[in-house]
């Protein structure tokens, strides 16, 4: 007995030290566990080859609700030991269980503000509620997960839009034609209808239905196909419809992959030799031929592959094989839609050849096809770029120079005009006194002079030059100079350029002489819309219209490390989205020469300082955004690396693709009103009130550029409370607008 109490004392001892040595858990594995706890009791409900009483049984039970308002608390990053409000999940659960959730009592709606404006309300749900969508939220993906096929993307566990952008980049060979479909649908009774349907394939429980359909008639669901972009983290976005739409898209998938295979099967001129598949296809092959299945439009002697990428409701197709097969399939899948799934194309989209120089636009990112150097090509790419910037060098130094000499003419002339003011060195027969006759009496001999010079620049007619100074260079001092240095110096840019020119040529029939060898290999390249993301620099004020960086104004009144934080969520999520991007670098150069630029003079006005003075003094705070390209940068990009990891797109939804929004300082709060932070479950006093401001309401697919692109303008100007934690969680994109109640004074 006492070897049995000294070896049970051990045991306990030993779990102690483990607790105690442990590292704390992450928020994604504090979900994941939750998860868990929730998938066993699924399990449980399983018999018959179905899920019964999923209500009743899971979803009605005060634990998992429990558990379902702890994954709300962890996705809004608060600590689950705080108390977060009074909600009562005995109580909940008895109102599901006997039919009496009110789900209509537990939204509230926000409507947009002004006559001129058409007037749109946007429908919330409160608390009790949001906990019942999480809660069937977990049991559907706990139900669907091993169903929903390898190609569909988005708000899935590991299959979020990088894997999304890898499989189009590593997954898919280059093709020969690819097109996009943008299905745009509000949902309604017949879409809602059939998607209960096909979920009683593997469901029977008709008061889970029938609380989704209250939800739907409530219209606390906020399903639309092609509305507002799926998984950015804004408010409108509910935590249910994701998983419902994927439920109603896999019947698309399901299609897709049985066209697929009919497609490829009837390939008569398949090479058996060389795939390891040619058996599988030829039984296809003679299976559908003994029964007569005959396809219309597809050519013999091709052959024919056909992949997809489908994240959410935007959808990748990559055809190889001639244009009819690919023009067939497409209207093939265009037809099931509008059919058999009651949506909406948009037939906008182009149908393009993956030759195309513009290539695809696709979750954000342009994505084109090119051919893969070879160490021939690159030699000629590195040797005529080493011309060309040579010769852009001996083009600056001409420019310069010629300028200093028009300074210095213009700096005599204006000498020139002063001495004539003396008496003993007036010439008067000079071209100056005749003019001076006109001056008027009491003007300064400066401004009399700049006068002069702009009339003579209307007079001259120069164009539109960029400014006087280059308009001396060209008009004055060239013309100067001696005829065999202007002519040498136009004969040396003029060889340059026949010589890059014909580089180029040379490149591109080396290109297209080595695609049609064997040895020749085509590669996916993923772009960064640079040009969009430069486009939104100046709409939030961080550019200007030249596109040099400024001083964004809404910014200054908050405090200065709530000013740095805005600044690094942008670069957080740009290193995050565009790394694997193949113009990286230019993303890279936006971040050290436009974003922290603007950061320091929006501290600098914050201040009245000079631009130096905040960088020293807030040297240590700007590090987290890159000055460089180089080490910084790098280092930046390795701990984000080890964060992605931390990412799921199934339990941390809405925060990996959640963009960046711009808010105001509204007010102080006053201590007779005191105000509590909006995020839900966070009970934090909060001393500050705060503005929404919407820039703009982008059109979907919309571009990633880093900032919201959709958020509803019902929600412009917008009061919430935050406290200092939430707000650096938002900025840095720790958390997204989901996890704020916007009904928090109702």
């Amino acid at each position: 007995m006492n070897l049995a109490s000294n070896l049970a004392c051990l045991v306990q001892e030993s779990d102690n030290v483990l607790e105690q040595n442990s590292k704390p858990k992450t928020r994604l594995e504090v979900k994941r566990f939750l998860a868990m706890r929730i998938k066993k009791k699924v399990k449980e409900q399983y018999m018959n080859g179905k899920f019964h009483d999923l209500l009743a049984k899971v979803i009605a039970d005060p634990n998992t609700l429990k558990d379902a308002y702890d994954c709300i608390k962890v996705t809004s990053n608060v600590d689950l030991t705080v108390d977060g409000g009074n909600l009562s999940f005995e109580s909940v659960a008895k109102d599901l269980v006997n039919g009496n959730f009110d789900v209509e009592a537990n939204t509230y709606s926000i409507s947009t503000k002004g006559a001129k404006a058409e007037k749109e309300e946007l429908v919330f749900s409160k608390l009790n509620l949001r906990v019942v969508q999480e809660a069937i939220r977990v049991v559907l993906d706990v139900v669907y997960r091993p169903h929903f096929s390898k190609f569909s993307h988005g708000f899935r566990s590991g299959r979020c839009h990088w894997s999304a952008l890898r499989y189009i980049s590593k997954g898919i060979p280059c093709p020969d034609w690819w097109f996009t479909l943008h299905i745009r649908k509000k949902v309604d009774d017949s879409i809602l209808t059939k998607l209960l349907s096909s979920m009683e394939e593997k469901i029977e429980d008709p008061r889970l239905f029938a609380i989704i359909r209250s939800m739907f008639d409530a219209r606390a669901l906020n399903m639309e196909f092609g509305g507002f972009p799926k998984g950015h983290g804004l408010p409108q976005e509910g935590v249910l419809s994701p998983i419902l739409m994927n439920i109603y898209l896999d019947l698309l998938d399901r299609e897709i992959f049985r066209m697929s295979m009919r497609y490829e099967a009837l390939d008569s001129k398949h090479n058996e030799e060389h795939s390891s598949h040619a058996r599988l296809r030829h039984w296809f092959r003679r299976q559908m031929n003994g029964h007569h299945v005959q396809q219309q439009n597809v050519v013999e002697n091709s052959v024919v592959r056909i992949h997809c990428c489908r994240f959410m409701d935007e959808i990748l197709f990559a055809i190889s094989g001639p244009k009819e097969v690919a023009t067939a399939f497409k209207s093939d899948i265009e037809k099931y839609l509008k059919n058999s799934l009651y949506l909406d194309v948009d037939n906008r989209n182009e149908f393009l050849a993956s030759s195309d120089p513009h290539g695809v636009k696709f979750l954000g990112t342009l994505i084109k096809r090119d051919l893969k150097e070879t160490s021939a090509v690159r030699v000629v790419h590195k040797l005529k770029e080493k011309v060309r910037l040579f010769t852009e060098q001996r083009q600056e130094s001409w420019e310069m120079g010629t300028i200093r000499i028009g300074r210095k003419w213009l700096g005599h002339g204006l000498k020139k005009v002063k001495e004539s003011e003396i008496k003993h060195l007036v010439d008067s027969n000079s071209i100056l006194s005749q003019i001076s006759l006109h001056r008027k009496s009491g003007t300064k001999t400066d401004h009399w002079y700049k006068i002069l010079l702009k009339i003579w620049i209307q007079d001259a007619n120069v164009g539109n030059m960029e400014n006087e100074e280059v308009i001396l260079a060209k008009q004055i001092v060239e013309p100067a100079l001696p005829q065999e240095l202007r002519d040498s110096y136009h004969e040396f840019q003029k060889r340059a350029k026949e010589y890059v020119s014909l580089e180029t040529a040379s490149t591109l029939a080396l290109l297209s002489g080595s695609s049609s060898s064997p040895d020749c290999v085509f590669i996916l390249k993923t772009l960064a819309p640079t040009n969009f993301i430069k486009k939104r620099l100046f709409r939030y004020g961080l550019t200007n219209k030249e596109g040099y960086a400024c001083t964004c104004h809404l910014l200054i009144v908050l405090d200065d490390d709530q000013i740095i934080h805005w600044f690094s969520g942008i670069v957080r999520r740009w290193l995050r989205w565009y790394k694997e991007c193949d113009n990286y670098n230019e993303v890279k150069l936006m971040i050290s020469s436009q974003i922290r630029l603007s950061c320091i003079r929006t501290l600098a006005a914050k201040y009245r300082i000079h631009e130096t003075v905040v960088e020293r003094k807030f040297d240590l705070a700007l590090s987290r955004i890159p000055s460089t390209q180089e080490i910084e940068l790098e280092e930046a990009n390795d701990e984000l690396t080890s964060q992605e990891s931390k990412l799921d797109g199934a339990l941390t939804y809405g925060i990996n693709c959640s963009g960046l929004c711009l808010v105001s300082l509204a007010r102080m709060v006053s201590p007779s009103r005191p105000c509590y932070c909006f995020v839900i479950g966070c009970s934090a006093a909060v001393s500050r009130i705060y503005r929404l401001h919407v820039m703009e309401r982008q059109k979907f697919p919309g571009w990633k550029t880093g900032f919201s692109s959709a958020i509803h303008p019902a929600l412009h100007r917008r009061k919430l409370g935050l406290c200092k934690q939430h707000l650096k969680d938002l900025f840095l994109g720790d958390v997204s607008l989901q996890s704020i109640d916007f009904g928090a004074w109702r």
